[in-house]
């Protein structure tokens, strides 16, 4: 098969047959205004149109066409070899677009939809190419993002790393990104020497100090030999200080001399030791707040407070707009299972919908973290609704603490979670009828089987057995009346 899905506008039995000929997974729809919504939510590869809507129906469906937010390419198929002169010449003015005149012609269409796959595919390309702004720092480097948040880091990133600036603070919340950051600025600086990472919240105070300066022999118990420390062992390269924050007191004060004098001595020593490493600072925590409750020295903070590199949170107002890149980036590169690698390449919309409206506390290594989850459950080339899996250690804790059902009721659904739901006792109560569930939901029929598709709701859901036609309208009514509660719902949420 050339297409994993198709979308095909057309009531004719014979049109849908040419359709199935190209595609492995065909949603009919029966008018044009049917289809946007299948569209929406299965996003294909490829709308085949039936001329036979009407000349009208077609004009308007490839009006509105480019101003959705998904781009699909349409292929027009004429009936009878009757050709349409003004609706050829309109679809063929657009790349999107192909004309064919015989819907009896199926290795025609094959050859179309290869032709408008490929070109899709290069001008989602081309409009990708500037996806990482970080390319030039190396290609282990990538800091994804085209908001202006993210501009302004890595505008500051090259100042810094054009200068002479040493120390640097790099401040942000967990999860932004603040070691790449430091990785980006060491390699445009000196990419040929050693970049050394020291978390300063994972040591104890003789430890790190021991890891930082060295010690001689014989300067504590169990010094049976000297010790080179980091601050010289990283030579002329970048050493980085994470967690700045957590260094105790006493601590900070021997740093200070090192930023203002560039020189240290060993635990235990006498000898002044030259120090020319680059020493970038990083914090999550408000170091003017920690200098005003005395945890944190005044003089060492401004210091290295010279030129700092600040790193916005992923709910910040403009970086929603990076979430996209930062998916479709994660997706590109993850290697968490190698069987799925390149076979997953994007998200269905309402998959998308719900990273957008997530506050994403983590920030981004969050967001890598769900879309590895998704990776692992995903058994499709995109990514559903139902292998998103976002905050479930706080889900299960919250699972544990007693809450009022109300409250409980919130928390388990969403507004997706819900009209799954509601697809479900519809199908059921309706004993899978499709027509009759899809006018119980107040929605089409093709709405109906595509959002049975969406959330793959397989024909067993739900606890208990089916039951078809028992107690029919107090059934119906019991499941309208479950509409309007999550109608309620909602404008809780």
């Amino acid at each position: 098969m050339v297409l994993r899905r198709l979308v095909a506008i057309s009531k004719d039995p014979e049109f849908q047959h040419l359709a199935r000929q190209v595609a492995q997974e065909v949603f009919v729809a029966d008018d044009t205004h049917e289809a946007f919504d299948i569209i929406d939510t299965v996003e294909p590869d490829v709308i085949a149109l039936d001329t036979s809507c009407g000349a009208a129906d077609v004009r308007e469906f490839l009006e509105r066409t480019p101003s959705r937010p998904i781009n699909i390419p349409v292929v027009i198929i004429g009936s009878d070899g009757e050709v349409e002169p003004d609706l050829s010449a309109e679809a063929t003015r657009a790349w999107t677009c192909a004309y064919l005149e015989d819907r009896r012609d199926g290795a025609k269409l094959r050859q179309i939809a290869i032709r408008l796959k490929s070109q899709h595919r290069a001008a989602a390309s081309d409009k990708g190419s500037n996806l990482f702004f970080a390319t030039d720092y190396a290609a282990s480097v990538c800091m994804v993002g085209h908001s202006q948040a993210m501009q302004e880091t890595l505008r500051m990133v090259q100042l810094v790393a054009n200068s002479q600036c040493n120390p640097v603070l790099i401040i942000g919340e967990t999860g932004t990104g603040k070691e790449l950051a430091a990785k980006a600025i060491h390699l445009l600086r000196h990419a040929n020497e050693r970049f050394v990472a020291v978390n300063c919240a994972a040591l104890s105070v003789t430890l790190l100090e021991s890891e930082l300066f060295g010690h001689v022999k014989g300067s504590f118990t169990g010094a049976d030999r000297e010790k080179t420390g980091l601050l010289e062992l990283t030579g002329s390269g970048t050493i980085l200080l994470d967690e700045i924050s957590e260094m105790p007191l006493d601590l900070q004060a021997k740093l200070l001399r090192v930023v203002q004098e560039k020189t240290f001595r060993k635990v235990g020593g006498v000898e002044n030791i030259k120090c020319n490493a680059t020493i970038i600072s990083s914090s999550n925590q408000d170091l003017k707040k920690q200098v005003r409750a005395n945890r944190f020295r005044k003089d060492l903070y401004y210091r290295l407070n010279t030129c700092p590199v600040s790193l916005a949170p992923l709910r910040a107002r403009d970086r929603s707009e990076d979430i996209p890149l930062l998916v479709e980036y994660f997706l590109k590169t993850s290697t968490i299972c190698p069987d799925k690698t390149g076979k997953i390449t994007s998200l269905t919309k309402l998959a998308s919908e719900s990273l957008q409206k997530h506050d994403w506390p983590g920030n981004v290594r969050e967001l890598r973290n769900a879309i590895e989850r998704a990776i692992l459950l995903e058994e499709t080339d995109k990514i559903g609704l139902s292998s998103i899996a976002i905050d479930s250690e706080m889900q299960c804790d919250c699972a544990d603490t007693e809450v009022s059902p109300q409250r409980r009721h919130i928390q388990d659904f969403s507004l997706a979670t819900a009209e799954r739901e509601l697809i479900i006792r519809a199908l059921k109560e309706t004993g899978w009828q499709k027509t009759r569930a899809a006018a119980l939901l107040g929605i089409t029929r093709a709405t109906l089987y595509a959002k049975v598709r969406q959330y793959n709701i397989p024909r067993n859901s739900g606890d208990g057995e089916e039951r078809a036609g028992v107690g029919g309208g107090e059934q119906e009514r019991a499941t309208g009346a479950a509409v309007r509660d999550a109608a309620e719902l909602a404008s809780v949420r």
